[in-house]
């Protein structure tokens, strides 16, 4: 459907009928010439005849070019059917540890070990990518924690940062406290009532400004609920001379703090989970999707494309012919 957004430009439509019958009123009547004799004249008078045809053309096409111009400043535009968008108006900040323990290599797949923090990037990738319709942040914490990507409706950003992000840039050690306490710093001044943190850690909290339990008391305050996770096997057993069956078993999520992760997120109203292996990590993002739905209220546009450009062309178009023909007139 076309829409015109100043139709009040088509009054200009007769303007210059109005001003050529100004002009005409006050031209001067020209003294006629009288001669005995009319043949003399056969070749100006048939000069004149093809003036008035160039004349003729030469109003057809300004008249034209008026026209176009007028149609180009009544700003036409094609408004299209309504689109529905999913939307929630949900913000959710991604907390992500990065710090040097999440090299560990205890996430089986197959029987293929991999590292923590790769499988993590695997897993919540995905997870963003579900989260169509909500505002998506991230932050990533080691023994500081940084502002990666702010609230943005574009997931694929947020994945690829997540996804590009090394172990240990942000330190070795674990801030959980601080990690929180940013999280809550970009929530805490949205407007929308759903605001969630989804922190993921492998250890515990062992430097910082902030304490974990203090930024979760800051955020039940601002109504920010917070989901926790913790990442890590049980059991891994070391490689021995000969082979990894041959090795010693150890616990390598020995520091993981449960206690307080778990308080951290009864204080808020979210859950904590415990992650051992890849299947259960993506079972736990799987459950937060249901405890959390996308899909709320639909949100309807229409999507509006500009067409003042086609007049505008036009009208340039015939312009550039009218200088083509009274060139060619001149030099004639």
């Amino acid at each position: 459907m076309i829409e015109w957004l100043w139709p009040w430009a088509f009054a200009l439509a007769p303007l210059p009928i109005l001003v050529r019958g100004l002009l005409g009123r006050t031209k001067r009547p020209e003294a006629a010439l009288t001669v005995p004799n009319l043949g003399a004249f056969a070749e100006v008078a048939s000069a004149r005849e093809s003036d008035t045809r160039d004349q003729t053309l030469r109003l057809i096409l300004l008249w034209l070019c008026w026209l176009s111009l007028i149609i180009a400043a009544a700003r036409p535009q094609w408004t299209g059917e309504a689109i529905t968008l999913p939307t929630t108006g949900r913000d959710l900040m991604l907390a992500v540890d990065i710090s040097g323990s999440m090299a560990t290599e205890d996430m089986a797949v197959n029987d293929v070990y991999y590292d923590r923090l790769s499988i993590v990037k695997a897993v919540v990738g995905e997870f963003v990518q579900e989260r169509q319709g909500d505002r998506v942040g991230l932050v990533l914490f080691g023994t500081n924690a940084y502002l990666q990507a702010p609230l943005t409706f574009d997931l694929a950003s947020v994945d690829q940062l997540l996804s590009e992000a090394p172990v240990g840039i942000a330190g070795g050690k674990t801030a959980i406290g601080d990690a929180i306490g940013l999280a809550v710093k970009r929530l805490r001044e949205r407007p929308q009532d759903e605001k969630l943190v989804i922190l993921l850690t492998d250890g515990a909290n062992n430097v910082g400004e902030v304490a974990p339990a203090k930024a979760a008391e800051l955020a039940a305050r601002e109504q920010i609920k917070i989901y926790t996770v913790g990442v890590g096997a049980d059991e891994m057993r070391l490689p021995g001379l000969f082979s990894r069956l041959s090795g010693r078993v150890t616990n390598p999520s020995a520091d993981l703090d449960e206690d307080t992760l778990t308080e951290v997120a009864a204080v808020t109203g979210g859950q904590y989970f415990r992650a051992r292996d890849p299947q259960t990590l993506a079972n736990i993002y799987s459950i937060i999707d249901e405890l959390e739905p996308v899909e709320q209220e639909a949100e309807t546009y229409r999507p509006i494309r500009a067409l003042y450009y086609w007049p505008l062309s036009a009208a340039l178009l015939i312009f550039t012919l009218l200088l083509i023909l009274d060139t060619r007139r001149r030099y004639a």
